[in-house]
């Protein structure tokens, strides 16, 4: 989030602007120089019960979501998702892998990218943490010319009527739900052995979109800690994206290495015509 508070320390106390008026007239260059300084800080480190996370907050028009190029195959890697990102204009500030996929790198479930249902809602049976039931979906929806972020249970989301299905812009489907309205996963054990490194995303009570992956292989951690993580950063609401195979990146280039993925996340600092 954007912060001014320190664009105090930062003016010079010797400049003479000579009247209030031209002091008024400079100062929303200097607000707009400093705080976008602010605007897209690095990511944070984060301990919470003995182990360490990487964190990354974004505004809701900061986020995108990716999967296909032009010619409507699977990007499959930071670095090809980045230069389609940067052909659009976008300058990217970090990269992260979506949600859960199948071979051929396709999404396990529900997709929609720019406002077009890309994979359809998975409601089956099955086995793995996809199919960890309730599993859920993160959105983000047009409301007017703002985008909204959320986590919605999967089923939910089957009941939305039309009108609020047309307001999606982005979405990707996982699972398990690490969160619902602040209540975790019921079959979650606070004393499980199953330690892993795991990447998420959820909202917090100021509606950013939170991005959390576990930091380190001595911090791997069970489901019930990573969701209470994501609860100790103030969500309500989040997902669980994937497992082993999980990475993100701050500050990416074109040159940026990653395993093989389906759907990806970027957090970018600008707005394409498109997005508008």
């Amino acid at each position: 989030a954007t912060d001014c508070a320190a664009v105090a320390f930062f003016m010079p106390l010797s400049v003479d602007f000579g009247s209030k008026s031209s002091f008024m007239r400079v100062l929303p260059f200097f607000l707009l120089f400093f705080c976008s300084s602010f605007l897209f800080a690095s990511e944070e480190r984060f301990t919470h019960l003995g182990k360490e996370f990487r964190v990354f907050r974004a505004q809701p028009e900061h986020v995108r979501l990716v999967w296909k190029n032009n010619h409507s195959k699977p990007l499959l890697s930071f670095r090809a998702a980045y230069r389609a990102l940067e052909r659009e204009g976008q300058k990217v500030a970090m990269l992260m892998n979506g949600g859960i996929f199948e071979p051929r790198q396709i999404p396990s479930g529900f997709y929609v990218e720019k406002g077009k249902i890309q994979n359809p809602l998975n409601l089956a049976a099955g086995k793995g943490n996809f199919f960890l039931q309730p599993n859920a979906i993160f959105y983000l929806k047009k409301e007017g010319e703002k985008l909204i972020a959320g986590v919605v249970e999967s089923k939910s989301l089957s009941r939305w009527n039309r009108e609020e299905k047309a307001k999606l812009w982005y979405a990707v489907q996982s699972g398990p739900a690490l969160l619902l309205d602040g209540e975790k996963h019921p079959t979650f054990n606070r004393d499980s052995k199953s330690e892993l490194l795991r990447n998420g995303v959820g909202v917090n009570e100021k509606g950013e979109v939170i991005f959390v992956i576990v930091a380190n292989r001595e911090s791997d951690c069970n489901l019930w800690t990573f969701a209470d993580c994501f609860r100790a950063l103030g969500c309500e609401n989040a997902l669980f994206l994937d497992g082993d195979i999980s990475q993100m990146v701050s500050d990416p280039t074109s040159l940026t290495k990653s395993n093989r993925f389906a759907t990806m996340f970027g957090v970018v600092e600008g707005r394409s015509n498109e997005d508008s």
